[in-house]
Parts: C-alpha cells; structure tokens; sequence
C-alpha cells in the first residue's frame, strides 16, 4: 500500500518560508516561519525547521537529517547556516551558527550563540554550551565538548565533504 504524505509547509507571524533550487524535502518534514534555505539542501524525515520566535538562514548544499531540530530564542538568538554543512540524525541546533565546511555529529546539540568557524566537527553526542566558540579547523568533542584536536585534510576530505556530497547523492533517489 502507498502512502502519501506532505510536507508541513507553514507561515506565522507574517513569515513564509523560501527555498532555493534542486532542494529535497521529506514528506513528513516541517520548515515553519522565517526560514530561507538555499540551493541543493536536504531536509530529511522528521526533521524541524521552526523559525516562528526568529530567523533561520540555511546556505547551499546543506543537509538536515533525520530528526534534526533547528530552532531559536524570541529576539535573541537567530539561527544561521553556511554551505556544505551535514546536521546528523537527531542533533539540536539552537539560537547559533555554524559556518561552512561543517560536520554536525548526530545527536549533537548546539546552544544559542555558540559559533562553529568553518571546516570543523562536532562529534556525535557533543553538548555545545551556550556561547561556545569553535575555532576553525577544530574537532570538538564530549559534554561540554571541548576541543580534542585539529582536523587534518585527510578528514576533511574523507568526512565532512563527502558526506556532504553523499547527500547530494542521496535526495536524488528521492525525487525521482
């Protein structure tokens, strides 16, 4: 039996999300509000994109697994994503922002003013407190994550831009 579902698609507060081109978005995923996405993102199953108390910016080539929470703070914290950015399953990202070239563990969560400087990891299970500062190229790691070492261009290759690319790959199978 086929079963179709849609995507929660919803304006408030006078705000109406926007997309970019060649997006992806799972039929039970819901982007809410304030939110612009850019070109060649993913928003996987059961992922949230709520921008009802303020603004979330999502670059190009961004993927949002499944499960993923993206949220802010009413008139504090907005939300802001670069390019080529992986969110694992399950991860938290609240009231921050997390530049390009950045891998999001899964079950990770990030907390309002936190930044994540460009070609970075979080590790999975990683509890970023508030208003921590991820210098770029760094891997972070536990709870409260603290940095555990640099990354080397071997990882960046191998982790954080393919798995973006792999994403790429996989929303395709999905459109079709």
């Amino acid at each position: 039996m086929h079963q179709t579902n849609i995507v929660l698609i919803k304006s408030v507060r006078g705000y109406n999300p926007t997309f970019g081109k060649d997006c992806y978005f799972a039929e039970n995923s819901t982007i809410i509000g304030d939110v612009i996405i850019g070109d060649q993102v993913s928003v996987w199953f059961q992922a949230v994109i709520r921008g009802d108390v303020n603004s979330i910016r999502i670059g190009n080539k961004v993927n949002i697994q499944d499960g993923v929470i993206i949220h802010g703070t009413y008139k504090k914290a907005s939300t802001d994503i670069g390019n080529n950015v992986s969110i694992g399953h399950n991860a938290i990202i609240h009231g921050c922002k997390l530049n390009d070239n950045v891998l999001i563990g899964m079950g990770s969560i990030i907390m309002d003013d936190c930044v994540i400087h460009s070609n970075s990891i979080i590790a999975a299970g990683s509890v970023m407190i508030k208003n921590t500062i991820v210098p770029s190229g760094s891997i972070f790691a536990g709870i409260p994550a603290r940095k555990i070492k640099e990354i080397d261009q071997n990882l960046q290759k191998n982790e954080v831009e393919r798995i973006a690319e792999n994403y790429l790959f996989y929303a395709n199978w999905y459109k079709k």
